[in-house]
């Protein structure tokens, strides 16, 4: 049997992780959401880079659609670059980061803490500088991560938000169905593949298309597809895809399916259709049963593609372990 990659090994201890978070971080959790209720902020402001920006999108439709505030997303080249302060003392700032070292990230946190601004720093790395900075650290509990395409710390970051704003909303159906995650997250491991090495052996560029939270998560897989498999592939908004992008059709442009079984469905749906019959090839990710909290529904879809991914890599004579010309951890200021 081949040895397993550490992609592979990474992606399947996501489980473990929640349940280490539901352990480690329940009290903090709580006192975080009494924090964010006395600091009454008029805004949210989150700052990432790459895979943890994408966490921050998910983040905005969360936050925005659970707790009615504004999320806006950082441009740390604002301070560290242009040497510029922002008036955040409104604010809610989350630093989501699995190291917690780029020198841009930290100089923006530093910005905003100075700000007068909450800050809370979802980071997987306990030893990083922002423990310092940050008036909240929750540890995404992700252990270890040495794998360049970045798994398990994402869906953390999710989990982590989603626990944040279910403490501050108080929603227990929400509360319940992230306590059930871990087993349904296991449900989908040991279930078939979904996204197959044939779909993705013939495929040079794709469109991933999601609405609302499907769009969210539709950024992260279009990453890991150029990543992990070196398909050109851009996420849209099946929305904003119709205003424009839909042209990409004409170069025989191949699309990925992201639903969501939530308020967004029907339009995601129709969206779909449309692009059907303009003759371009769909291929569905994973439909989560009806049952499951449409908020974490993104997470189990996440967790099928993520595996799905790196066995179709090496299906196809590839190294997912070794992306070219990436590295673990990047530094930019």
């Amino acid at each position: 049997m081949a040895q397993m990659t550490k992609m592979a090994a990474e992606a399947t201890e996501t489980p473990q992780v929640f349940r280490r978070q539901q352990q480690q971080n329940k009290a903090q959790i709580i006192a975080l959401a009494d924090a964010i209720k006395r600091h009454d902020p008029e805004f949210v402001y989150m700052i990432g880079r790459g895979t943890s920006d994408h966490a921050g999108v998910f983040g905005k439709y969360l936050i925005e659609t659970q707790m009615g505030l504004p999320v806006a997303a950082a441009a740390p080249s604002v301070n560290s670059v242009y040497g510029k302060t922002l008036r955040l003392r409104k604010a809610l700032v989350f630093i989501i980061s699995q190291s917690g070292r780029s020198p841009d990230i930290l100089a923006q946190a530093r910005m905003a803490k100075e700000q007068g601004a909450l800050c809370v720093a979802l980071v997987n790395d306990e030893t990083s500088p922002l423990k310092d900075v940050a008036d909240f650290f929750v540890p995404l509990c992700a252990g270890p991560e040495v794998a360049v395409a970045a798994t398990k710390s994402y869906l953390a970051s999710l989990y982590a938000l989603l626990d944040i704003v279910a403490a501050c909303t108080q929603n227990t159906s929400l509360t319940a169905a992230l306590a059930s995650l871990p087993l349904q997250m296991e449900e989908v491991l040991a279930s078939q593949p979904v996204l197959l090495a044939d779909t993705l052996s013939t495929m040079e560029r794709c469109v991933v298309l999601g609405r609302a939270f499907g769009y969210a998560i539709s950024r992260e897989i279009a990453l890991k597809l150029k990543e992990v498999c070196g398909i050109q592939a851009e996420a849209f908004s099946s929305a904003e895809f119709l205003h424009g992008p839909i042209s990409l059709l004409n170069r025989g442009v191949a699309i990925l399916d992201v639903h969501i079984d939530d308020a967004s469905a029907q339009y995601h749906h129709a969206q779909i259709e449309e692009v059907k019959s303009r003759g371009a090839t769909v291929c569905p990710m994973l439909q989560t049963d009806k049952t499951t909290h449409p908020l974490v529904a993104p997470l189990l879809i996440m967790q099928r593609f993520y595996v799905d991914i790196e066995l179709a890599a090496r299906t196809l004579n590839m190294d997912p372990d070794s992306p070219v010309g990436l590295k673990k951890v990047t530094e930019t200021m």
